[in-house]
């Protein structure tokens, strides 16, 4: 279980946040809730490494939860920020960066023609629900069970992340009304979703889901599924969302959508369009962006929206994407990450499932395939987090959650791929 002799700061540290903060942490990610014990606190990161406030160096395989591609403290985006703060850190006015910042978005992701800036990933899936209702005229919306698109009222329900890891798939503070429009169906089930439109076809504003799923594990959606999605919505006129705040970026420059060639009428994004600051972003086809406000008639403001030194980072992260090409080394690197896991817990006699999109990967404690919700939750929660603590003791920073995706970075080294699969062999062997 958790060698807590090495972390004693990180574990008086814990004790002072617990008094002033719910559970410790300001999000239930951080949480060891579904593992047990208490989280390193963290003093900085180097490139693919987290060093916490023991000393201790990890193997860093969360990046911030997605956002840190070129690893921590990559130099373009720093020295951007550097720069920037110098010349203030808000203004509440219109600045050169954001235009320059929602030119490179429209750029990589041609689905995109017109975005908005907001300040995290619940505040542009919440907008774009919201601007989707708008522009259809109709309140209904489908999401997936599994899928978790922020702590929005309408779309908390059988939510994944954190609330999936916490046992409570929707949550008290939601009120009926607030879920009563919202669809839940099976993940890459098509007869379901041909069920919903043929009776409800009408009154379908959306569909949001999350195109690569990260937050039930990483579950790779079908050929099928996708495709049945973009055509149902193209017949009833329904707007189908990409919640990217994860992969957008990420799996690809354009995102999964480019990755299976699908493109969305509107696209949510976050994580690596800020480089690590507070970023979010919904954008879509222009006819309706142009419902948003001051153009047209739905509301959506926000003061910080846009704020510099963000859009500094956005923009020195995107034109290294478009400079570099990290995705062939990503592929490269996660691919080996993929094979040695697979051949290390063959090798224990450990029955796991591996799921793998790009540099997004999770290790499932199951022996059926993982392709939805109720094959997700299947999974031994009990054995990873034994498995978790065990490559937490070898230096190895895993997310403490069966239902999250791991994320590796360009800062990774097949040294390191190597010394994670040495750390993952010895943790399958010792759990028995």
């Amino acid at each position: 279980m958790a060698d807590t002799s090495r972390r004693a700061q990180s574990e008086i540290q814990f004790a002072r946040s617990c008094r002033v903060i719910p559970g410790g942490v300001n999000s239930p990610a951080r949480a060891f809730g579904a593992v047990g014990g208490v989280p390193p606190f963290i003093a900085r990161g180097e490139g693919p490494f987290l060093i916490d406030i023991d000393g201790n160096r990890y193997i860093d395989y969360i990046g911030s939860w997605g956002p840190h591609l070129f690893g921590h403290g990559y130099a373009p985006v720093i020295e951007a920020v550097e720069r920037a703060i110098k010349t203030g850190t808000s203004f509440g006015a219109p600045t050169v960066a954001e235009a320059e910042l929602a030119e490179l978005v429209t750029e990589l992701i041609p689905s995109v023609e017109m975005v908005r800036m907001v300040n995290s990933g619940t505040e542009a899936t919440m907008s774009a629900i919201r601007v989707a209702r708008g522009f259809t005229r109709r309140n209904l919306i489908i999401k997936f069970a599994g899928c978790y698109h922020g702590h929005v009222d309408s779309l908390l329900v059988q939510a994944g992340s954190g609330a999936l890891t916490l046992g409570t798939p929707s949550s008290p503070g939601v009120p009926a009304g607030c879920t009563s429009d919202t669809l839940v169906l099976p993940y890459n089930d098509c007869q379901s979703l041909k069920d919903a439109f043929a009776v409800r076809g009408g009154e379908l504003a959306a569909v949001i889901l999350e195109p690569v799923v990260g937050n039930m594990g990483c579950v790779v959606p079908s050929s099928e599924f996708l495709k049945q999605l973009r055509t149902l919505c193209t017949e009833h006129g329904t707007v189908l969302i990409f919640d990217e705040v994860m992969t957008g970026f990420r799996v690809a420059r354009g995102g999964a959508q480019e990755l299976f060639g699908i493109r969305p009428d509107m696209t949510t994004l976050g994580k690596i369009l800020g480089a690590g600051l507070p970023v979010g972003a919904y954008g879509g086809k222009a006819e309706i962006m142009k419902c948003v406000s001051p153009v047209g008639a739905v509301y959506q403001a926000g003061t910080l929206s846009g704020n510099p030194v963000a859009m500094a980072a956005g923009i020195a992260m995107l034109k290294a994407i478009r400079s570099e090409n990290p995705y062939p080394r990503l592929e490269q690197l996660s691919a080996r990450l993929e094979a040695g896991l697979s051949k290390a817990a063959v090798s224990a006699g450990q029955q796991v499932q591996i799921n793998r999109v790009g540099s997004m990967l999770t290790a499932f404690f199951t022996s059926q395939p993982v392709h939805d919700f109720a094959t997700a939750t299947a999974s031994d929660t009990k054995k990873f987090a034994a498995w978790f603590h065990q490559l937490l003791n070898h230096g190895v920073y895993l997310p403490c959650s069966q239902y999250e995706a791991l994320f590796v970075s360009a800062a990774h080294s097949e040294a390191l791929i190597d010394e994670t699969v040495a750390a993952a062999q010895a943790g399958f062997a010792a759990i028995g």
